[in-house]
């Protein structure tokens, strides 16, 4: 179980456009990597979508923004059209990424088993330890409130 303080897990994913992405790539830059269930339901879309409306505030303070969903290229890049997403979707389809971080594995909605993502964010400093942890998300406040978390 990762905690504030750990180096964060080095990994390699594919963007919506088929380009890797290495998080040790990012060393020298402040990362949000969150992590949420599916492109294009309705508690992650709000969450996308608070990320992109304070996007001009996480460029101007030098914070790169990674989502990873288990969802694939095709699905991200439908997904960041529509809502006109301006940061960086990861695919994890095999959830190499979300066993990294502890994030994948038994999910129950509506009374249903499932193995899917846990709704997670990873806050990552300049020097790639993790700085916060957001076990609880508010979808529509989130991208607000991890700003905040890099300011502290």
């Amino acid at each position: 179980m990762l905690k504030e303080g750990d180096k964060a897990p080095d990994f390699t994913a594919r963007d919506a456009e088929g380009n890797t992405v290495k998080l040790s790539d990012l060393r020298g830059q402040n990362v949000v990597l969150y992590f949420y269930p599916k492109d294009d339901t309705p508690g992650c879309t709000k969450e996308a979508c608070s990320f992109r409306d304070a996007n001009s505030v996480y460029e101007r303070e030098g914070v790169k923004v990674l989502g990873v969903s288990l969802d694939d290229e095709r699905s991200h890049q439908k997904f960041a059209q529509k809502y006109s997403l301006p940061f960086t979707l990861l695919a994890d389809t095999d959830h190499a990424v979300s066993d990294l971080y502890g994030v994948y594995g038994e999910r129950t909605f509506a009374g249903r088993k499932y193995m899917g993502l846990a709704r997670k964010t990873f806050l990552i400093d300049k020097g790639g330890k993790i700085k916060k942890i957001f076990d609880k998300v508010n979808v529509e406040q989130h991208a607000d409130e991890v700003l905040e978390a890099f300011k502290e």
